[in-house]
């Protein structure tokens, strides 16, 4: 589907990506794919490769917590970052400290309505899309494009397809992405939460 959709950028493994991301940035490097484990409290998601092997995992550290600490690993359970949201803002904002000691923030602009901005301060990138309409494109400082990601429409474990242009960048686009799926459920949870009030108080 992913090769012939000319509007949804969710491919599965072993097929081509979408056919406006090919006109538009070429052939990916590679594809990465992301699945949430179905009622997993810890928020666990893996990161596994075209062939299905896993490539990197990540848990948040506790059931409940208003920081939201996450840490990412690889496969060989090796540190790669640590995710940690920032409380008491105006922008769904989360801090990032790769192993290496890079470190940024993830910063949406909440007041765009229809085309989400996502700024990855420290780094000068940028996240365009829309949480709503399932893609996303990554852009360096320069505006080169790192990395298109697609959602699947519908699916109960969550899952993403990233198509790398920039291998070099593969830790930080995987920290970014899952930063990106904890943004994307407290906002639902939040709009959850807002409708049950609504609900109860009419």
């Amino acid at each position: 589907m992913g090769a012939f959709s000319s509007i949804h950028r969710f491919h599965e493994a072993g097929e081509g990506a979408n056919v406006n991301n090919m006109e538009k940035f070429g052939t990916p490097a590679y594809s990465l794919f992301t699945s949430s484990k179905v009622f997993s409290l810890h928020h666990h998601i893996e990161v596994t490769d075209e062939n299905g092997a896993v490539r990197y995992l990540s848990k948040r550290a506790k059931v409940i917590s208003l920081h939201d600490k996450t840490d990412v690993t690889d496969a060989n359970g090796q540190f790669v970052a640590h995710i940690e949201r920032k409380i008491f803002t105006l922008h769904e904002r989360h801090f990032v400290t790769m192993a290496n000691g890079l470190n940024f923030e993830v910063a949406n602009e909440i007041f765009h309505i229809i085309k989400d901005v996502t700024n990855i301060q420290g780094l000068g990138w940028q996240l365009r899309g829309n949480i709503l309409g399932l893609n996303f494109e990554l852009y360096d400082k320069d505006g080169s494009v790192i990395a298109v990601i697609g959602q699947k429409l519908i699916s109960i474990h969550d899952k993403y397809c990233i198509d790398i242009y920039k291998p070099e960048y593969e830790p930080v686009v995987i920290a970014i992405l899952i930063t990106l799926q904890h943004m994307i459920r407290d906002r639902e949870s939040r709009n959850s939460s807002s409708g049950a009030s609504n609900s109860s108080s009419s």
